[in-house]
């Protein structure tokens, strides 16, 4: 069960791992489209995030609908939207700031899905963080293509739907999530493959495959090992020890490594009017996490 206690220093730095872990992700992305088309990539990803793992985990007892639909939003879904927009030009850095939107778009499912209704905070951000996505999408151009930014948008609302989802399993009784994961990593590689035949076409991959080198290894190597197996075993290592509004506000810190991340590697260089947007975006993600907290602060102050 949860405890009320702040974050021990060990587990802080955890956290603090998975901030750097999921930040540099993007940049690994990028890395990897320019290496593989990214809908195969999407297929490489997910199938060496199953194996070995899947024949030292028992898939937990949840109903195969639920691996399915988990794997074909949030694995599927969100990765060949994501994939697809940094390899059309989308910045590694704003990729990860846009992503973020999947908070909201996971208040709009629940409310629309299962009932759920909004607080004032949460409406309050959702207006904030709406703002600064239109900020940061009027920005397209060279830098930004319009296609990428909504491709991210997209991708940001399979995760959400994804969300959806991990709330059904959670129904199923307390399960090892992790385990849960690398057995719906199964899903995705078939999807993804039969997509990039259809789309990136045989040669591509012949070529890609052809081509295949050390790095290219790394990168897949890297999303399926670190970001998605790493990353998510330690994040929910977190949320079974301590409450998740303890654990949640770390993730507004991944987009801060992102943009570091393309500045340094890439030279991706925003403009002030996508630093404007993302400001009020993450004001909103804020608001939404702390707002109750904050106005019920206030009203004992006052």
């Amino acid at each position: 069960m949860a405890r009320a206690e702040s974050l021990r220093p060990r587990d802080l730095a955890l956290a603090l791992l998975v901030v750097v872990v999921w930040g540099v992700n993007f940049a690994v992305i990028k890395t990897g489209v320019a290496e593989v088309p990214p809908l195969l990539l999407g297929a490489l990803r997910f199938l060496l995030a199953a194996f070995p793992a899947v024949f030292f985990l028992r898939p937990p007892r949840v109903p195969w609908r639920l691996y399915l639909a988990y794997g074909m939003t949030i694995s599927v879904g969100q990765f060949a939207f994501l994939f697809s927009a940094i390899h059309l030009g989308m910045p590694s850095g704003l990729a990860s700031l846009v992503l973020q939107s999947q908070a909201f778009f996971t208040m709009l499912f629940a409310a629309l899905w299962l009932g759920e209704r909004w607080r004032r905070n949460q409406l309050a951000g959702l207006v904030l963080a709406a703002g600064g996505l239109a900020l940061i999408g009027s920005a397209h151009g060279v830098a930004m293509p319009l296609a990428g930014f909504v491709l991210t948008l997209v991708a940001a609302s399979m995760w959400a739907a994804g969300n959806i989802v991990t709330r059904a399993v959670s129904r199923h009784g307390p399960i090892n999530q992790f385990a849960f994961v690398v057995w719906a990593s199964l899903v995705p590689p078939l999807p993804f493959l039969a997509l990039s035949l259809s789309i990136e076409g045989r040669p591509a991959i012949d070529a890609a495959l052809a081509a295949f080198n050390p790095r290219s290894f790394a990168a897949v190597a890297y999303l399926a090992w670190a970001a998605t197996l790493l990353g998510y075993g330690l994040w929910t290592r977190l949320l079974s020890r301590y409450p998740v509004n303890q654990v949640a506000p770390f993730s507004l810190l991944v987009p801060v490594v992102g943009l570091t991340t393309g500045w340094l590697l890439f030279g991706e260089n925003s403009r002030p009017v996508h630093f404007a947007g993302g400001a009020l975006l993450m004001l909103g993600l804020t608001v939404n996490l702390f707002g109750d907290r904050l106005l019920i602060w206030a009203r004992a102050r006052g």
